[in-house]
C-alpha cells in the first residue's frame, strides 16, 4: 500500500508540475489600450482618445492618425505594420490565410505554439460542389472560431485574406481549385455565406440539410452592427485567373475584358461579397485590366465604396505595387507607383515597396500626406471594429476561445460532412456502387495518391488535425486491403511500377484506382498545359482495369477539370468519383460513399472540357463564343463545344423527380415615368425583340416571385442533392447566355419520400442580362424556367408607364 501511495503522490506531483508549466505556455500578449498590461505606462496609454470605447469609431481612428508622425504613418502601410512604442501600440501582421481552414501561407499564422494543428476542410471547389449554403456558412463559422482561438494565443492575426472569388474561367488555371467555380451566381452565394459567418454576422444555431449537424455560432462580442469577430478579404479584384501560360505571367498580364463580361461575369461575386457579405477587405490583383494595373483601378475602388457600400481596407496582393513599376513598367519611377496606388484608393501594400518609396514620393511632390491619412483611416477603422484597441480581448467573450476550440469533434465532423456532400459521382454503370462491405473479401487501392496524406488539402492548407490516407480510410471497412502506387508520383513519367500494380489488382476481389492531380500540376504560379491525366496515368488506369477480375472504380483527385473520356467510355471502368482535394476527412468520406453509408449528391461547379480546348488561348478573356474566329466561348453559360462532363452534373445512388407546383406564367413589368418614352427594340436576324433597362423598372421588389417545387426520392436510399433552377432568356442580342442558374437548394429526402421547397426569383437580378455596353436589361417575351427535364414558360411584358 505504501508503495502504491508513494507512486500516486509522485504522479500527482508530475501532474501539478505539468499544469503549472502549461499555464506558463500561454503567451503573454501585448494589446493596445490594455489597462491590465504590466507596463507602468499602461494607464497613460489607455487615456488616449483612440482607446475610449465610448467614442465613435471614426472619431477614434482620426484621433490615432493625428498623433502619428509622417514616418510612423508610412510604417503602417505594409502588411507587417510597425509598432508605435510611444503610444503603446505593438506591431501587427495583417497577412493571415484561412481559405478552407487556417493555413500556413501567411506570416501571421504559426503552428509552433500551443495549437499545433487546425481543422482542414475540403478545398473550396469541392465544398462548392455541395451547393449547400448552410454548409458553407457553418464552415466559415468553424474556421473563425479556430482563428480567433489561435489569435488569443498569439498564433494568428485577426485579418485573413480569404475567400478567393474569381471565376474559374479556364480549366487550366492552377488556382481554380481555390474558387467556388465558374458560375458568378454560385460564386456570389459562396462569398456571402463564408464572409458573413467568418466575420461573425451569423449568430443563430442552424442545421444542415438532414445530417443533423448543427453548430452554435460564436457572437462577435459587441452590440455594434459594425463590430467584427474577424476580417475577411475578397480577392483578387479583378479578372485574375492566369498564373503562367506560354509568355504570359500574372505579374504582367493585361486582361482585356469587355464591359458586357465585366458586368455579368467578373464583377458580380465582388459586388455580392461587399453588398450582402459586408466584407471588410478587398485585395487588388497583379494583372492589368484593359491596360491599367488592377491596384490602380480607381473606378473600381470608387464603385465599391460609393455604389456597393464598401467599408473596409484595400490591400495589394503581395508585391503587386512593385510589379507596377518593375514588371509592367507602367510608371517611370518607384515613387510614382507608390503615389499612384494611394491616390487611386488602395490602403495597404503586402510587401515593403511602400515603406521604401512613400516618403520620397512626398518629398518629390508626387503625394500629399492627406492621402496617407485617408488610407490609415480605413486601416485603423477595421482594427477598431475588430476591437484591437479595446484593451485585452481575453476579458471579453471571444477571449475565452483557446485550444479546446480547435480541432474539436464538431469541426472534424463538419469537415467530414463537407467532403461527403461535395464528392461527385460521375459514372456508375449497372449501379456498381455502392459495394457491400460484407461481400468484399479483399480490396486493392492503386495510384500515386492512394497512400498520401500530404496532398489531401490542396493549395493554402495548414496542419490538419488527424488526416488519413485513402488507403487507411478503406482499411477501416475492409481489413484485407492492399496498396500499390503504380506511379512513383503524380507526374508519372515511368511505368516501372505498373507490374506491381497489375499483380496487386489481379489478386484483389475489388479494385479502386486513384488518379488525377496534385500541387505539382496545379497551384499558385503554375497553370496546366494539358487537360489529360498527367504522364502515364491513363495507361496505368487502363492496365489495371484490364487486369482486374471486375470493373474498377476510378477516383479522381485535383481541382481542375480532367479529360477522362477514355474512362467514361470504358466498360471496364464501372464508376468514376471526383473527390477534388477533400481535406483531412476525405478518406473517411470516400469510404462511406463507396460502401453506401452515404449517398453521394455533389454536382460539378465547373465544366469539364475535352483536351481540344487547350487550343483556345488562355489569355483570351472573352466569355462569349465568336464563330467568326473559331472561338467556342467559356463556361456552361456560353460554351458551344463538346464537353466531357457539364456544369451541374452528378449522380446519386437513388433517383429524384421534380414537380413545379406553382410559378407565374405571366409577369407584367411597369416602367417608371422617368424612363425614356421610346420603346427599346433590337433588330437581330429580322426578329423584333423588346427589352427594358433595369433602371427603367418602377419596382424590382414587386416583381419577385417564388417557384414552389416538389422533390420526390423515387429510389430505395435516403439522400440529399442540389435542386438547381435555370432560366433561358429570349435572345435579344448577340451573346445572350445559353442558360443561367437562378436558384439552388440542397434538399434531403427519405426513400420514396417527398419534400416541398421554394426558390425565390428576383427578375431584375435573375432574369436580366448585360448588353454589349455593360448595362443590365430585362428581356421581354418568353423566358423558360428549367428544372431537371421540366420547362415552365414565363412571359414578361411591359405595362403602361406610371409616375414613380
Amino acid at each position: 500500500m505504501s508503495l502504491q501511495f508513494g507512486s500516486l503522490f509522485f504522479l500527482l506531483q508530475i501532474i501539478t508540475f505539468l499544469l503549472f508549466f502549461s499555464s506558463l505556455a500561454k503567451p503573454i500578449l501585448q494589446f493596445p489600450c490594455s489597462s491590465s498590461s504590466s507596463s507602468s505606462s499602461s494607464s497613460h496609454f489607455s487615456s488616449y482618445p483612440f482607446c475610449n470605447t465610448s467614442l465613435s469609431i471614426p472619431t477614434r481612428a482620426q484621433s490615432l492618425i493625428s498623433l502619428l508622425t509622417l514616418q510612423e504613418k508610412i510604417q503602417q502601410l505594409s502588411d507587417n505594420a510597425s509598432s508605435i512604442p510611444r503610444l503603446g501600440i505593438p506591431a501587427y501582421e495583417w497577412w493571415s490565410e484561412s481559405l478552407h481552414g487556417i493555413a500556413t501561407n501567411g506570416p501571421g499564422v504559426k503552428f509552433n505554439g500551443t495549437m499545433k494543428s487546425a481543422t482542414s476542410f475540403p478545398q473550396v471547389i469541392l465544398t462548392t460542389a455541395s451547393f449547400n449554403r448552410t454548409l458553407w456558412s457553418n464552415i466559415g463559422s468553424a474556421i473563425a472560431i479556430e482563428a480567433r482561438a489561435m489569435y488569443n494565443y498569439g498564433q494568428a492575426g485577426l485579418t485573413f485574406w480569404a475567400p478567393v472569388i474569381n471565376i474559374f474561367r479556364d480549366p487550366r488555371w492552377g488556382r481554380g481549385q481555390e474558387t467556388p467555380g465558374e458560375d458568378p451566381m454560385v460564386a456570389s452565394a459562396y462569398a456571402i455565406e463564408f464572409v458573413k459567418s467568418f466575420q461573425g454576422a451569423n449568430s443563430k444555431s442552424v442545421d444542415d440539410d438532414g445530417s443533423g449537424l448543427g453548430e452554435k455560432r460564436v457572437l462577435r462580442g459587441d452590440d455594434s452592427d459594425d463590430g467584427l469577430m474577424l476580417s475577411a478579404c475578397c480577392k483578387h479584384l479583378i479578372a485574375y485567373d492566369l498564373e503562367k501560360w506560354e509568355n504570359f505571367s500574372r505579374y504582367s498580364f493585361n486582361a482585356v475584358v469587355t464591359e458586357q463580361d465585366m458586368e455579368d461575369t467578373y464583377q458580380p461575386p465582388f459586388r455580392s461579397c461587399i453588398e450582402e457579405g459586408k466584407a471588410s477587405c478587398l485585395m487588388c490583383s497583379y494583372n492589368q485590366v484593359n491596360g491599367v494595373p488592377a491596384c490602380l483601378r480607381e473606378d473600381l475602388f470608387q464603385k465599391a465604396r460609393n455604389e456597393w457600400g464598401f467599408k473596409g481596407y484595400i490591400t495589394s496582393d503581395c508585391d503587386a505595387v512593385a510589379t507596377i513599376y518593375s514588371y509592367q513598367n507602367y510608371t517611370k519611377t518607384p515613387e510614382d507607383a507608390a503615389a499612384d496606388v494611394l491616390k487611386a484608393g488602395m490602403d495597404s501594400n503586402c510587401g515593403t515597396f511602400m515603406l521604401r518609396h512613400t516618403e520620397s514620393a512626398i518629398l518629390k511632390g508626387k503625394l500629399q500626406e492627406e492621402e496617407i491619412d485617408r488610407a490609415l483611416f480605413n486601416l485603423f477603422t477595421v482594427q477598431l471594429r475588430l476591437g484591437l484597441f479595446d484593451g485585452n480581448p481575453r476579458s471579453g467573450k471571444l477571449g475565452k476561445l483557446g485550444p479546446q476550440d480547435v480541432c474539436t469533434s464538431e469541426h472534424r465532423a463538419l469537415a467530414l460532412e463537407a467532403a461527403k456532400q461535395g464528392i461527385v459521382l460521375l459514372k456508375n454503370d449497372k449501379r456498381f456502387l455502392p459495394l457491400n462491405k460484407n461481400a468484399v473479401s479483399s480490396l486493392a487501392i492503386i495510384g500515386p495518391l492512394a497512400n498520401n496524406v500530404s496532398q489531401m488539402g490542396g493549395g493554402y492548407t495548414g496542419v490538419p488535425c488527424s488526416p488519413k490516407s485513402l488507403f487507411e480510410g478503406l482499411q477501416d471497412y475492409v481489413k484485407k486491403t492492399s496498396y500499390a502506387s503504380g506511379c512513383s508520383d503524380v507526374p508519372c513519367n515511368s511505368d516501372a511500377g505498373f507490374n506491381e500494380a497489375i499483380c496487386t489488382a489481379e489478386e484483389a476481389d475489388f479494385v479502386i484506382v486513384v488518379a488525377g492531380l496534385d500541387l505539382t500540376q496545379e497551384t499558385e504560379d503554375l497553370d496546366r498545359v494539358s487537360l489529360l491525366l498527367p504522364g502515364q496515368q491513363m495507361a496505368l488506369v487502363s492496365s489495371v482495369a484490364a487486369a482486374s477480375k471486375r470493373p474498377v472504380v476510378l477516383v479522381l483527385t485535383g481541382g481542375g477539370p480532367i479529360d477522362v473520356s477514355f474512362a467514361k467510355a470504358d466498360p471496364r471502368i464501372s464508376s468514376i468519383l471526383w473527390i477534388g482535394y477533400p481535406g483531412e476527412a476525405g478518406a473517411e468520406a470516400l469510404a462511406e460513399i463507396i460502401f453506401g453509408d452515404f449517398n453521394p449528391g455533389g454536382r460539378l461547379p465547373m465544366t469539364w472540357y475535352p483536351q481540344s480546348f487547350t487550343k483556345v488561348p488562355m489569355n483570351d478573356m472573352n466569355m462569349r463564343a465568336d464563330f467568326s474566329r473559331g472561338y467556342p466561348g467559356r463556361t456552361y453559360r456560353f460554351y458551344t463545344g463538346n464537353r466531357v462532363y457539364g456544369f451541374g452534373e452528378g449522380l446519386s445512388y437513388t433517383n429524384y423527380s421534380y414537380k413545379i407546383l406553382s410559378a407565374p406564367s405571366k409577369l407584367s413589368v411597369t416602367r417608371s415615368f422617368k424612363a425614356s418614352s421610346s420603346k427599346n427594340i433590337v433588330q437581330q436576324g429580322g426578329a423584333r425583340l423588346d427589352y427594358i433597362h433595369i433602371h427603367e423598372v418602377a419596382s424590382c421588389f414587386s416583381l419577385k416571385f417564388s417557384v414552389q417545387i416538389s422533390v420526390t426520392n423515387v429510389g430505395d436510399m435516403d439522400g440529399s442533392h442540389p435542386v438547381m433552377l435555370f432560366t433561358r432568356v429570349p435572345k435579344v442580342f448577340r451573346g445572350t447566355p445559353k442558360k443561367q442558374l437562378i436558384g439552388f437548394d440542397r434538399v434531403h429526402t427519405i426513400s420514396n419520400g417527398s419534400k416541398e421547397i421554394s426558390i425565390l426569383v428576383d427578375p431584375c437580378k435573375h432574369l436580366s442580362i448585360a448588353n454589349e455596353h455593360g448595362n443590365r436589361i430585362l428581356p421581354l417575351g418568353n423566358h423558360v424556367l428549367m428544372l431537371g427535364n421540366l420547362e415552365h414558360l414565363l412571359q414578361l411584358k411591359v405595362s403602361e408607364d406610371i409616375k414613380n
